[in-house]
């Protein structure tokens, strides 16, 4: 049976990027290009306000300080303990084209990803994925993407999987000790879709949020589909999240295209699931 969605937020622009942190499910507004943070019982607290224009994602550096993917500034920002926003990293020399979706993993390695062209409006050239160590010293680690997007990494900090929207499947590397990423290959392919954000499970199966085809869905290594929660929108993104980490929260809007964006018709939904979250984000 499908699982019932409840409508925990709406009057949201176009909802991206939503992590569960200390409790709370916080998410990106990139067209109100706010951070926002709700809390189980649609509690909403603006976190951050006048956030950078639309690409902007968000993840944590293992000592707790937020970080912001400022993607046509092509800029990695640090927001320091009196909540003023620091250059973490400067992307400039890598590309000019949008910086999109970052994870963290459980050793503190980065790993943003390059739309690789110009979005919307651009013409299509594939994109790639930098990591950025600890130390701040950044490399380009995967290349050949076609339309990147949302990226997970196992609890095992072994395995990085990233959506490629324009190819339909969710392809994943192998990552070494010092953080380069190997053995790329397909994870799942899913034909007729275009997954964008996602989010693993402890069962080692991914959901995925998918825009044109109005629906999130759960998929296991290989490509069987397990489960599908159908959208009354295109849904942008998911994560795992709540007490028990058993709430899927989708992202969800009206989608016209790049040329019809605007208006807030996002909105944020949950839904009861049997698998707990896990991994990162």
């Amino acid at each position: 049976m499908q699982p019932r969605t409840i409508t925990i937020l709406s009057d949201i622009a176009l909802g991206e990027s939503p992590r569960w942190h200390e409790g709370r499910l916080w998410f990106c507004d990139w067209i109100g290009r706010e951070i926002v943070a709700v809390d189980e019982q649609g509690t909403r607290e603006l976190m951050v306000p006048n956030a950078p224009a639309l690409p902007f994602c968000i993840d944590w550096l293992p000592d707790g300080r937020l970080l912001v993917v400022a993607g046509r500034e092509a800029r990695l920002l640090r927001q320091e303990k009196d909540g003023r926003f620091v250059t973490h990293v400067d992307l400039s020399d890598f590309s000019a084209s949008p910086w999109n979706e970052i994870v963290v993993d459980g050793h503190g390695n980065i790993y943003v990803n390059n739309i690789g062209f110009e979005f919307p409006g651009g013409e299509f050239a594939p994109g790639f994925i930098v990591q950025i160590k600890p130390d701040r010293s950044v490399r380009r680690v995967a290349d050949g993407l076609a339309f990147p997007n949302g990226m997970a990494i196992t609890p095992d900090n072994r395995t990085l999987i990233v959506a490629e929207s324009y190819a339909s499947a969710l392809t994943a590397f192998d990552i070494e000790p010092d953080g380069t990423l190997t053995n790329r290959r397909v994870w799942a392919k899913v034909e007729g879709s275009a997954p964008d954000g996602i989010c693993l499970d402890d069962e080692g199966v991914a959901w995925y949020a998918d825009v044109p085809n109005r629906r999130c869905v759960r998929v296991r290594e290989g490509g069987e589909v397990l489960e599908t929660v159908e959208l009354d929108r295109g849904g942008f993104a998911c994560m795992l999240g709540g007490s028990d980490r058993r709430t899927l929260y989708v992202l969800a809007a009206e989608w016209g295209g790049p040329q019809a964006m605007g208006g807030k018709t996002g909105v944020l939904l949950a839904a009861n699931v049997a698998a707990p979250g896990a991994g990162w984000p």
